[in-house]
Formats: structure tokens, sequence, C-alpha cells
């Protein structure tokens, strides 16, 4: 036998990608102590946290906002299951926790989508997870957002359409206002 045959079975690694934004992290660098664009292996019996204090958080957010501790994550194997999941816990008594559309209390936790929005304050967080096989360990991969993960969105116009059919917003106005005019006047 080859060492190539030899060798044994390459396992995959469960990854937790989470890609930040805050609108004022060129003004206030909140993201500094975050190790962006670099895997990071994080053992399977530790609960990382995230927050501002750096005795207690692995990832640090340089804000007076956030609390020492702002959110924990648990990785885990579901029961009778092969699959690993996250779970998110909400240890801010100040701030609630939105994980897409579920608010969390203070040490109210749930299941972490594969791919869901977590938020708090003007934190954005988009996490998404790449499944693998190994019960060691697990890693993360945080990456910086330029641009906000969540947009507004603004409603379609509902502007009513003229029994023409054709719509105003079609020809600009060329900045004439509309004026009002009395029935009896010609």
């Amino acid at each position: 036998m080859t060492s190539f045959e030899e060798a044994g079975t390459e396992e995959t690694v469960t990854c937790l990608h989470m890609t930040f934004y805050h609108p004022c992290q060129e003004d206030k660098m909140v993201f500094r102590c975050l190790n962006f664009r670099k895997r990071e292996q994080v053992r399977v019996d530790e609960m990382p946290k995230f927050g501002r204090d750096s005795n207690v958080c692995r990832y640090n957010l340089m804000d007076t906002r956030v609390s020492r501790i702002q959110f924990a994550l648990q990785f885990y194997r579901k029961l009778d299951s092969s699959e690993f999941c996250f779970e998110i816990k909400n240890m801010s008594k100040k701030t609630k926790l939105l994980v897409d559309q579920t608010e969390l209390g203070y040490l109210n936790k749930i299941d972490l989508p594969w791919k869901c929005i977590i938020c708090f304050g003007d934190y954005q967080i988009l996490a998404e997870i790449e499944e693998g096989e190994s019960a060691d360990y697990f890693e993360t991969y945080l990456h910086l957002a330029e641009v906000p993960i969540l947009q507004e969105r603004c409603p379609p116009s509902l502007l009513p359409i003229p029994e023409n059919g054709i719509s105003p917003s079609l020809f600009p106005s060329q900045g004439k206002s509309p004026m009002e005019i009395d029935e009896n006047e010609s």
C-alpha cells in the first residue's frame, strides 16, 4: 500500500460564515478587533461569545453601546441525528436580539437557521452555515460588508393611473408643480 492509500479520510468541518455591517464602521472602527478573511477553529466544548468585554468574549465589538456579552453561540448535534447545528442565545439584558423575524429577549435562545440575519442596535450580521462532519471542532469565517445587509424596501409607487392609461411618471413634469384649478375658471 502507498502512503496515499493508508492516509485517513479527510473530515469536513462545519463553518459558520458571518458577514458584519455597522453604518459607522469607517469612523468608529467597531470591528477592529475581529479577524476578517481568516478561518478560525473553535473547539466544540467552547461557547463563543460576542460583545465588548475582551476578558470574556472571543469576538470583541468595540462599541460602548454593545453589552459586555451581547450573544453566545453553542455548537451541538441534534438528538438521533448526524446533523450539527448552532444555537444562539441573547446575553444582553438591555438589547433585544433579532434573528430573522424572531425577537429574543435576555437569555432566550433558538436554533440558528442555516442562513439568517442577526440584528441588534445598528449591527447587522449575515450568518450562513456550511455543513461539515467533524465532531471535535468547527470554524468561523468572518467577513466585513461595506453596504447594509438589510436594505430598506420601498413599496412600489401607488400613484393612480389616469383613464388614458398613461402614467404621469413616464413623462417628467420638467420642474412644473401641479396647479389647482376651479371648475368655473377657463
